[in-house]
């Protein structure tokens, strides 16, 4: 029993392997190098609701059914995100780095992996406040076009507006955060000010190039589900996107300490996972 067990979750890793195999080939997006046990537990998921008999059933739907297709991109993207994640991370953002981009007479931010535009909206509110916006561009980019679309809207369920609030407040909020939303029936869609300056865009951060050069790149909590190897080629990446001086922001669970560009970056604010790109020599 226990063998034929083992056999089973042995076929069954082969067969998910196969499906994302058959994604890449047929529609070009890359979960080759993503975490395994991510990439298993999304589409197991996708799997108990799909009522087929087995994971080649769905590589057979995959190579023919779009609809089903966006249904598993939608279930591999990254979406759990909020405005003001992590607080201190933006007060360090207001300490450490806003005064250095202060200096310069045009800013380009690079948001990786921006899922539905929290956070973009979040630095969008932070620039305002410093008085940086008017004179930043920020590029915003998913891999999945559904996100990208959802985002441009900067619409959310009002039911969400109490978490943003005190995210708000401990990044050290300047005014009332309810100034930067209108609230109609069971959504707050933020206010056109704030998006004037970001462009969103389709970008895959494991099959595409360079996006821009740019004085900061934001991808907080994507690279923790890459294997290493990707990790590394994505670091590198960011690092060839970035002028001389730039910074690198990261997820709280994510840091450079093993990756093979680390001594091309220095730590800023460490803990907040902030780094700045070392000047060539």
């Amino acid at each position: 029993m226990k063998k034929s067990q083992e056999e089973h979750l042995e076929n069954q890793d082969i067969e998910i392997r196969l499906l994302v195999e058959a994604i890449y080939q047929k529609y070009g997006y890359d979960f080759r190098n993503y975490s395994q046990a991510h990439v298993k537990r999304r589409i197991l998921n996708r799997f108990q609701q799909s009522g087929l008999q087995n994971i080649s059933e769905m590589t057979h739907k995959a190579l023919y059914d779009i609809r089903f297709v966006n249904e598993i991109l939608m279930d591999l993207s990254i979406n759990v995100t909020e405005m003001f994640r992590d607080p201190s991370f933006y007060l360090a953002l207001r300490q450490s780095v806003l005064p250095v981009l202060r200096a310069s007479p045009f800013v380009k931010i690079w948001h990786a992996g921006c899922s539905s535009g929290e956070e973009v909206f979040s630095m969008a509110i932070l620039l305002k406040e410093e008085g940086l916006l008017q004179k930043t561009q920020i590029y915003a980019t998913d891999f999945n076009p559904h996100i990208i679309h959802h985002a441009r809207k900067a619409s959310y369920p009002v039911s969400r507006i109490k978490e943003f609030t005190v995210g708000y407040q401990k990044a050290g909020g300047k005014r009332s955060f309810s100034s930067y939303y209108t609230a109609r029936d069971e959504t707050a869609t933020l206010h056109e000010s704030l998006l004037k300056n970001i462009v969103f865009a389709t970008h895959n951060l494991v099959t595409d190039s360079v996006f821009a050069e740019v004085n900061l790149v934001v991808c907080r909590n994507v690279l923790i589900y890459f294997d290493r190897q990707l990790q590394d080629k994505v670091i590198r990446l960011f690092l060839d996107s970035l002028s001389d001086g730039g910074f690198l922001c990261l997820g709280s669970k994510e840091n450079l300490q093993f990756s093979a560009h680390y001594e091309e970056f220095e730590p800023v604010v460490e803990k907040e996972r902030i780094y700045i790109k070392r000047f060539s020599s």
